[in-house]
């Protein structure tokens, strides 16, 4: 079916190919037999690695290092193109503040800066100079996805315009400013209009406003879905009314509603020169491709590549890079030399799926190193580990589609004898030196199609938590997951918890290097950590309101402050801020300020850490968050060792989008500063912005 429509010219892009061989075999068919010999190109979903598979994106978001994720999906893009891709679906730059929403796991996390620089950091990664190593970069999904009412993947967006240019839409400007060649538009109603017929939204925001010059392709069937939307009559209608509104290419797996354009156009429903200026971007991108000077892959060039050692090496410091020490009250790092036995408990701890987390379509799940294995490999026979899965975690009440799609998805077996299974995980516990206790969610219990109603740890998790503790043996709490679930119980109980997402294929030794202080961990929240799902959503840069004292106490039976704020995590060095200053400390709108910050590494061992900047504005045109990230730079500093970071704040970082003025501004005003950890630094200083030429 797909060779006879390529061959007769039906079909201009194949998705989900990844053997080079068949690759070849349909870019033949296109190529030498088809009227017009245009090449294919191929795209896949390659989102966080393709053999080698890198921390979930979230993850890497929480390394706070431009480098790191750029490097990483350099890598993934070297792999997909010698597999013969050469686009990829990714990355994902919708912001989201509502941890129920499952694709939370594919984003930058909550802020519009750091998701900014995330975006960037992952088109040069992915794009770089589109040469024969890198592919398309395809950042998704235009645009306010990430604001679905309740958290509820596909629901509609309501969002007012200033938080739309605020929030929403600068990663997407980013990723633009990046060179970003193609841009994928979101299956949701976006202020009641569908995204993927909303020509305000792909024309006059996409292309007139934010300068972009690739082609924009439809999320899989959301073409077809205008008329389930109740938006289009009929499959001409759709495709009509997506064409003219900016959608260059259709992404649908059976029966495209485009079928229909050639007699849209021939019963004058359709200019032929809104077809013509569509097809004219698609190739485009194969051009800068190259694809017409060489069509094929080299089919001997995979097998070298995928998953090779230096791929893998650098996947397992994504990872390092991107752990969480979210507490530690000195239980961290472990000392091998003082443990006889470590009784590893849970379900997630031997996962080899699980350790690779959602959005992977062509790995070797024996390839990934899980947690235990990990532990096993850096004791050696020096401590006695064992391992028990403990409580099982539940399967989705409705499977998706992916997992039909990926027969190497682990489910807890029906024979599973929950008390059995705990009795034995807590004995296990009680004879040991130490209780490594893994919990969180399944792989495919986040993602698309993926949203929660609770943030509980599914099943019977934190009831085995519990009865571990209760033995006396120190418990370390190891989270796999891609969203913030409730952990105040551990909070409150356990010396220790760490956040090591689903790390990837060499997770599991990265994530016993920062147990037992082989690296101290510098990642960071790019999300802030309610304390249980009815807090959401909830974030850091919300506006002050009239009573401000009353903040942390907006619901009476508990505190309103997040378990983890923002940029939040440990380490196992200490540092010190000072000298906060300012070059002047009054300038004119359109001038800029520099900022300098003294950082000190008070502790014995060379570290990383995450230096954070945040503005408030006092007053203007409109109320501003009480605190605004507009700068971070993740740093190492040897033991000992005082370094000054400095920062720039101009236009760029305190303009913003005013609903009044329908335009961006900058006001004369006070301006609050703060560096330091994480969204609750208080050095601080201020400077003042005066009347001056705006540009």
């Amino acid at each position: 079916m797909v060779e006879a429509a390529v061959a007769a010219g039906g079909a201009g892009s194949v998705l989900f190919v990844k053997e080079p061989g068949l690759a070849n075999r349909l870019q033949r068919l296109a190529v030498e037999e088809s009227r017009l010999g245009i090449p294919l190109m191929f795209g896949f979903d390659v989102i966080h690695g393709l053999r080698t598979v890198f921390p979930v994106p979230v993850a890497l978001a929480a390394s706070w290092d431009p480098e790191t994720i750029e490097r990483s999906q350099a890598v993934a893009a070297r792999e997909a193109r010698a597999a013969g891709i050469q686009w990829t679906f990714a990355p994902m730059v919708d912001v989201t503040r509502d941890a129920r929403w499952g694709r939370i796991i594919e984003g930058a996390g909550e802020d519009p800066y750091l998701g900014s620089a995330v975006a960037a950091a992952q088109v040069r990664g992915f794009q770089g100079d589109l040469g024969p190593d890198r592919v398309l970069a395809g950042p998704k999904h235009l645009a306010g996805y990430g604001a679905s009412q309740g958290g509820r993947d596909y629901d509609e967006a309501e969002i007012s315009d200033s938080e739309l240019r605020n929030v929403y839409l600068p990663p997407f400007r980013a990723a633009v400013d990046a060179g970003a060649g193609t841009v994928m538009s979101a299956y949701m109603d976006l202020n009641g209009v569908p995204a993927s017929g909303n020509r305000w939204l792909l024309t006059e925001v996409l292309r007139d406003e934010l300068g972009f010059d690739g082609f924009v392709v439809s999320d899989a069937n959301a073409v077809k879905s205008l008329e389930t939307q109740h938006f289009a009559a009929s499959p001409t209608d759709a495709a009509v009314r997506a064409v003219s509104a900016g959608l260059d290419m259709e992404m649908c797996m059976f029966d495209p509603a485009f079928r229909t354009l050639p007699q849209a156009v021939a019963d004058g429903l359709v200019d032929e020169e809104v077809i013509d200026r569509a097809v004219r971007r698609v190739l485009a991108a194969k051009f800068r491709l190259g694809l017409f000077e060489q069509p094929y892959v080299d089919e001997g060039a995979a097998d070298a590549l995928l998953g090779a050692p230096a791929h893998r090496a650098a996947a397992r410091e994504a990872a390092e890079r991107s752990v969480v020490l979210l507490k530690n009250d000195g239980a961290l790092p472990l000392e091998a030399s003082a443990l006889g036995s470590i009784a590893v408990i849970g379900q997630l701890a031997d996962s080899k799926r699980d350790t690779l987390g959602p959005w992977v379509f062509d790995h070797v799940t024996d390839d990934a190193v899980t947690v235990l294995e990990g532990v096993r490999s850096r004791v050696g026979d020096d401590v006695r580990v064992v391992h028990a899965p403990g409580a099982g975690i539940p399967g989705r009440m409705f499977p998706s589609m992916f997992d039909r799609m990926d027969p190497t998805v682990e489910h807890t077996p029906d024979d599973h004898d929950d008390e059995a299974e705990i009795a034995r995980a807590v004995a296990l516990a009680e004879a040991s030196d130490l209780a490594l206790v893994v919990v969180g969610e399944r792989q495919n219990q986040v993602g698309e199609n993926a949203s929660r109603a609770t943030l509980d740890l599914p099943g019977r998790q934190l009831e085995q938590l519990q009865r571990i503790a209760a033995t006396g043996t120190p418990v370390v709490l190891v989270v796999m997951s891609g969203r913030p679930l409730d952990l105040r119980w551990a909070d409150e109980e356990l010396p220790a918890i760490v956040q090591a997402w689903y790390p990837g294929t060499s997770g599991g030794d990265a994530v016993a290097a920062v147990l037992f202080g082989d690296v101290s961990p510098a990642g960071r929240l790019p999300f802030t950590w309610p304390r249980h799902v009815g807090h959401v959503p909830m974030h850091y840069a919300h506006l002050r309101t009239f009573d401000p004292e009353q903040q942390g106490r907006r619901y009476w039976e508990e505190p309103s402050t997040p378990l983890y704020p923002f940029g939040h995590g440990l380490g196992y060095a200490t540092f010190a801020y000072s000298g906060l200053r300012l070059d002047r400390e009054r300038i004119r709108v359109g001038e800029q300020v520099q900022v300098r910050v003294d950082v000190t590494n008070e502790s014995g061992r060379d570290a990383d850490e995450v230096v954070q900047l945040y503005v408030h504005q006092r007053h203007g045109r409109a109320s501003r968050p009480v605190r605004e990230l507009k700068g971070f730079r993740r740093i190492r500093l040897a033991a000992g060792e005082t370094r000054t970071v400095g920062f720039d704040l101009g236009p760029d970082e305190l303009r913003y989008w005013s609903a009044s003025d329908r335009d961006w501004v900058q006001d004369a005003t006070t301006v609050d500063v703060w560096v330091g950890g994480d969204s609750t630094a208080d050095l601080a200083t201020a400077f003042t912005v005066t009347e001056g030429a705006d540009r």
